[in-house]
């Protein structure tokens, strides 16, 4: 994918709203090292399999994988390493409360620079069962056949 001009992002979790129902999202600073924040303007990392959780009062993105720097030294950095979220107080504790009910969980969604830090913007939802999956896929191919239809009527 072609990246755009003044398009700070660096990567995107596809699957995020195709798996769960995301009711609301929250921006969080992340605590990086100099090798990581290197690896990330090169436009590396993955969140796909990441996930974030509260453990005591701080926030913590797990699994996420932003490969060492190459030109790195012997003080690269492990890949996978778990980094803490900033994030204020209150969205914690509104985190932590969320959390608490069965099925809900903070999905990263997406990692980007906003004023030459990395931020990273973590849904609060609930998976999705497989017959909610399949009704999503109907849904859109339904609206596609009638954005096709609408632009045919007006070509013709």
């Amino acid at each position: 994918m072609a990246k755009k001009p003044g398009d700070d992002t660096i990567v995107v979790n596809r699957r995020a709203r195709f798996d769960y129902d995301i009711d609301e999202t929250i921006e969080a600073g992340l605590l990086l090292q100099g090798t990581e924040v290197k690896s990330l303007r090169a436009g590396k990392g993955s969140i796909a399999e990441a996930f974030a959780m509260i453990r005591g009062d701080e926030a913590w993105l797990v699994q996420a994988h932003i490969p060492e720097y190459e030109f790195g030294n012997r003080a690269n950095h492990d890949p996978t390493r778990q980094r803490k979220l900033l994030v204020h107080r209150r969205e914690i504790e509104r985190m932590a409360k969320f959390t608490q009910e069965q099925g809900r969980t903070l999905v990263p969604m997406k990692l980007y620079w906003k004023g030459g830090r990395a931020k990273l913007l973590v849904g609060l939802g609930v998976g999705k069962a497989r017959h909610d999956k399949r009704q999503d896929i109907a849904k859109r191919d339904a609206d596609r056949q009638i954005s096709r239809a609408l632009r045919d009527r007006q070509k013709g």
